[in-house]
């Protein structure tokens, strides 16, 4: 799996016009934190004991249409979306790619998320519902 930084996702994204952005958080951050723009919401972690989506690499392949579609998955830090990559790889899926820093990125010294890194703070486009 190939990882890439936030701007280098974005120019794939508009030089790739058939790549899908797949967002592997849960329902309620995607909403409610935002999310890429054009993001496809699918759980990689389901339920209050967040437990891994048994039906994630299905609901991805039905998003698809074919385990070689060109796929990018993004979560809030990127080790949530690095997991989830490895599961497609592991279903045959065969061009997957994990964004660095997530949505949102890592911790900074106040415990904050979104100064550090992620696609929100590299002003890449996001909307919030």
């Amino acid at each position: 799996m190939e990882h890439l930084s936030p701007q280098q996702a974005f120019e794939a994204l508009r030089a790739e016009a058939n790549t899908l952005l797949i967002d592997c958080r849960t329902e309620v951050e995607f909403y409610y934190v935002g999310h890429p723009t054009d993001a496809i919401n699918i759980e990689w972690n389901t339920g209050v004991d967040f437990d891994i989506n048994p039906h994630f690499s299905d609901q991805v392949l039905r998003m698809s249409g074919r385990k070689d579609r060109s796929i990018i998955l993004i979560c809030r830090s990127g080790k949530r979306s690095a997991d989830a990559g490895l599961e497609l790889e592991r279903h045959g899926f065969t061009n997957v790619r994990n964004v660095l820093e997530g949505f949102e990125g890592e911790l900074d010294a106040e415990h904050h998320r979104g100064t550090v890194g992620g696609w929100r703070m590299r002003g890449l486009p996001w909307r919030q519902l």
